[in-house]
């Protein structure tokens, strides 16, 4: 398709991608609306630099190519380069979605949808309703000098209805997020939202400020769970960072035992979803990597650039937020995986702790941070009055060793809003998960 030249490497991806983006601020519309858009991202590799393009006009892909040689120099031997052997040939087409896209899905459907559900979220306490729908569908070409041709399709659909609530001096505010890769996926139940304007109101009108903070024993849900597997987890096991840190390789030995044999966590492009990659931005084909397995480090996340420097097999983990970026090294979708215990096991283990259901955001590396939203006090084996929790912190090789019980109940979550930073690039399409698990003691605050 494209003149690829002898003496260097040189790959293009291309992306055509439709998005809609709808939203509510109390039944009222504030926009709505769809866009597409299809971008190029052009490199080439003469063995000693990169050099790249990027354009929103495909139709000048071959001439950016041969501007990108005209800056590089011929190498008679780049075959032979160790970042180019890693390089996969494939040659697939996977297109999944486009029976049903949701291109095709009318936007007054999409509208009608968001407003309709956003109308039954009432409470006498609540103070403002936002309704945010978006969807994304992309066709991706990605074509290589050494001969790679992959085609392939990526969708997600969801919506987010947000409440915050207030009474005398108090706040709160929570959402509900209802995400697939079908927009018939997106129903909420009425039930559904009962519950949760219920949860809500007794949140505002009842959590007691922690009295006493400290180290406890905490259950966190799934989505916490998913959240401190990537947040904590996930970025360390990204490979650019051990490049030239000899201390974090060591700490990072693979074969060194973290936790106890409970844990396993994995990173897979495989997940439908959010987080779902065949193929990565350089060719690779995804594969379902060990991270931690039997509380094991197992393995890490990689570039072709972090695979050859680090004389390790390719993970399909090189990716880019858009065809104006070049790809590095991210996750695609981190989950840990499920246990034996029942979810009532673990939190009847607990004398004294709390249970984090659900979090604002969370962030760290060898330190990490959860800011919880909704949590309850756990005592003598029940869950009991919901509590004001800031953060919960710990050591993330700490903390892996305290976790001492994995529930049966893992779920694999998929998003629309948000996602994942790194460098300058945010935010990336990811997806996460686990179960529910048990740490014997992190720091409450």
């Amino acid at each position: 398709m494209f003149r690829f030249r002898d003496g260097f490497y040189a790959d293009v991806r291309i992306e055509d991608r439709f998005t809609t983006n709808i939203s509510y601020k109390n039944g009222v519309a504030e926009q709505c609306g769809d866009l597409r858009e299809k971008k190029a991202f052009i490199r080439v590799f003469d063995g000693r630099m990169w050099y790249y393009a990027s354009t929103d006009n495909v139709d000048s892909v071959q001439q950016e190519l041969d501007n990108l040689y005209g800056y590089a120099s011929p190498c008679a031997d780049i075959e032979n380069n160790p970042v180019v052997r890693k390089f996969q040939v494939n040659r697939d087409t996977a297109m999944r979605f486009e029976n049903d896209c949701v291109a095709n899905v009318p936007l007054s459907e999409k509208r009608a949808y968001l407003e309709n559900t956003a109308a039954k979220f009432r409470s006498e306490y609540c103070s403002l309703v936002i309704a945010v729908y978006l969807d994304r569908y992309s066709v991706y070409e990605f074509y290589s000098s050494k001969g790679a041709e992959i085609r392939y399709d990526f969708q997600t659909s969801g919506a987010v209805f947000s409440m915050s609530f207030a009474k005398d001096k108090e706040n709160f505010s929570d959402s509900i997020q209802k995400s697939g890769t079908r927009f018939d996926d997106l129903k909420v139940e009425d039930k559904e939202i009962d519950d949760f304007v219920k949860e809500s109101e007794n949140v505002l009108v009842n959590a007691k400020k922690l009295e006493n903070p400290g180290v406890y024993p905490v259950v966190l849900a799934p989505i916490v769970t998913g959240v401190f597997a990537h947040e904590s987890f996930g970025h360390k096991s990204e490979a650019d960072f051990m490049l030239g840190d000899e201390t974090l390789a060591k700490e990072w030995a693979i074969g060194k035992k973290v936790s106890s044999e409970l844990l396993s966590i994995v990173d897979s492009g495989t997940y439908p979803g959010s987080g779902y990659v065949p193929y990565d931005d350089e060719g690779t084909k995804c594969t379902c990597t060990y991270l931690i397995k039997d509380g094991v480090l197992a393995g890490r996340l990689h570039s072709a650039l972090t695979a050859a420097s680090l004389d390790e097999e390719l993970t399909g983990n090189a990716r880019a937020i858009n065809c104006g970026y070049e790809p590095i090294v991210r996750m695609t979708t981190t989950v840990i995986k499920g246990g034996e215990s029942t979810v009532d096991e673990l939190i009847g283990g607990v004398k004294h702790g709390y249970y984090i259901k659900n979090c604002k955001h969370g962030s760290g590396m060898s330190t990490f941070t959860i800011a919880p939203n909704a949590a309850y006090e756990i005592k003598d084996g029940m869950i009991g009055d919901p509590v004001k929790i800031s953060v919960i912190t710990g050591n993330v090789f700490e903390t892996l060793g305290d976790i001492d019980g994995v529930a049966n109940d893992e779920t694999v979550l998929t998003f629309v809003t948000g996602g994942c930073g790194k460098m300058e690039q945010f935010p990336l399409n990811v997806g996460l998960g686990g179960p529910h698990i048990r740490v014997r003691k992190m720091n409450v605050q």
